[in-house]
């Protein structure tokens, strides 16, 4: 959350949430999750629609599969692009969503979705397919889009190699987008800053893939920008291109 609403004030955008879940959590690891009543999501949600209205929306950590389908049930009166980031475990591997909840997701969330943007591990367990190579991730990409999402941005850092690349497709074409790959530990929240600037660039009316590659350069100077805070994954550095005075 407090990623997204940094992403978005740095892209010129109003940023506002619904809390899902509570996380303790540092960079060593996540050790404690506390869900919020699916009710009292709805009733943020509902608090922020009602007075402000909604350009676009994306969710993050859902949690519980109850949850995911108490915003499944808001999304069509937002009446906006909708910006899925499938979070299924933390940067240390810590799980945050339910086994249980993977079907919920699939089924009742995606198909409602502008973008989904998986990285390897969750599009891997969203298609039921281990993805090893790029040709995996555009048959991949091509599966998700079959779920119900106008576009799935299937994300290739974990891969490996000298370039960071994810795989775009549109129910039509494919787009490779290349990448320069940092040595630096500090990736904390790149998934979340990339679907924030992503969820951004479309309130500002972007087409999706305009939206994603300069979602895509936002978070290559985030993580270029990483700060070294903490004794483990420190966070990308998403205020990197604003301007402060003195």
């Amino acid at each position: 959350i407090q990623a997204d609403l940094k992403v978005f004030f740095a892209l010129g955008c109003h940023g506002t949430s619904a809390l899902t879940a509570l996380t303790a959590q540092n960079t060593l690891g996540v050790t404690g999750i506390h869900e919020v009543p699916p009710e009292f999501v709805v009733q943020q949600i509902e608090a922020v629609r009602g007075d402000m209205g909604v350009d676009a929306l994306k969710t993050g950590m859902l949690s519980s599969a109850p949850i995911i389908e108490a915003v499944a049930a808001c999304v069509p009166s937002l009446d906006a692009p909708l910006v899925v980031d499938p979070v299924f475990v933390s940067k240390h591997g810590d799980p945050l969503l339910a086994a249980d909840a993977v079907d919920a997701l699939r089924n009742s969330l995606l198909p409602l979705a502008a973008v989904v943007t998986p990285n390897l591990h969750e599009a891997s367990a969203l298609v039921d397919e281990e993805i090893e190579s790029v040709e995996d991730m555009r048959r991949a990409a091509k599966a998700l889009v079959g779920l119900g999402p106008q576009v799935a941005l299937v994300k290739g850092g974990h891969l490996g190699g000298d370039k960071a690349v994810d795989v775009y497709f549109d129910g039509t074409e494919f787009h490779e987008l290349e990448g320069p790959r940092y040595a630096t530990k500090d990736t904390h929240g790149t998934g979340c800053a990339l679907a924030a600037a992503i969820t951004a660039n479309l309130a500002k009316g972007a087409t999706p893939l305009d939206a994603v590659v300069a979602a895509k350069g936002f978070v290559a100077g985030a993580i270029r920008a990483g700060l070294r805070v903490g004794k483990g994954y420190g966070p990308v550095n998403v205020g990197w291109n604003v301007r402060t005075s003195g």
